[in-house]
């Protein structure tokens, strides 16, 4: 007598119904869209802010009114409501926002580009390089990065320049133990091999055959790093040691509602609320690219 399934081929018993693999691949694919379209969009709305600023302002961000001082939210010619001094809440949240735009990207750019070429140096060519790199990369691991920041800017002074050069000093470290991983997975690959056996040199290998391999994930990681910086950023400025108190910037804004918030929430509240949609935006877009650039998933 016949084992019961015997007669079941075996391709049968271990595929999955069609029509649940198209449910999935289809709900997964809306998922990824629905990531791209909003976290594009509350970009885009930051971008345009920051861009369009004197334009699309409605007061000069740093004239005072005190006539009108905590005036709140929906007063006529305040949308967002005015500070202790009068100053135009919507007009500071949208000038704000080139600080923090400024800082994330640039800062990002510095830590990617330092974390990249010392990723570089440490999985290719391996030895005391890369012994050193990852030293100073463990014991930088081991300072919270926040607290990093603020030792070395209290030291420097604060300035826009010096919170993106200290961001993205101490930023680099993701970056550079990402690429060197990366490197020690394809360094010995057959076409690494066979472009050293042709005689390639290693600016060429690393150019040609090993950067274009891992831009995916020096991209993603960048992206997502953007709205670290940028609350980073804020949290320098609340402790006073981010951009100059005359500059709107959100964290700096935050720090002078805090005094306030059983009064005038307003004050602190929407520059909050500006950081928190960036950001997520930020991590949004970075979700989708992570899933559109990881062959994986």
């Amino acid at each position: 007598m016949d084992a019961p399934g015997a007669n079941v081929p075996l391709d049968a018993t271990i595929s999955l119904p069609r029509p649940a693999i198209g449910r999935r691949r289809k709900r997964f694919a809306l998922i990824r869209h629905s990531y791209f379209v909003v976290g594009t969009v509350l970009i885009a709305v930051a971008v345009l802010s920051a861009a369009l600023a004197p334009t699309i302002s409605p007061a000069d961000p740093s004239a005072q009114d005190i006539a009108h001082r905590l005036a709140p939210p929906n007063t006529a010619h305040h949308a967002l409501g005015t500070d202790a001094v009068g100053r135009d809440i919507l007009s500071r949240v949208i000038f704000g926002s080139r600080v923090s735009l400024t800082v994330g990207v640039l800062a990002v750019g510095v830590a990617g580009t330092l974390g990249t070429l010392l990723g570089l140096l440490a999985g290719y060519y391996g030895g005391w390089a890369e012994t050193m790199i990852m030293r100073v990369a463990d014991l930088q691991l081991a300072i919270p990065s926040l607290v990093l920041a603020i030792a070395v800017i209290a030291v420097l002074g604060s300035g826009l320049v010096n919170v993106i050069a200290v961001l993205g000093i101490t930023g680099w470290v993701q970056y550079g133990r990402i690429v060197r991983g990366e490197i020690l997975s394809i360094r010995n690959r057959e076409y690494v091999e066979a472009a050293r056996a042709i005689g390639a040199n290693a600016a060429r290998i690393i150019g040609r055959h090993i950067l274009p391999n891992i831009a995916a994930a020096i991209v993603v990681v960048g992206t997502l790093q953007v709205g670290s910086m940028i609350v980073t950023e804020a949290s320098l400025s609340f402790v006073g040691l981010g951009v100059p108190l005359n500059v709107p910037s959100w964290g700096g804004m935050a720090a002078e509602g805090r005094d306030y918030l059983a009064t005038a929430w307003w004050i602190a509240t929407f520059p909050g609320l500006a950081i928190m949609v960036t950001v997520l935006g930020m991590n949004l877009l970075g979700d989708w690219l992570r899933d559109v650039l990881d062959p994986r998933l």
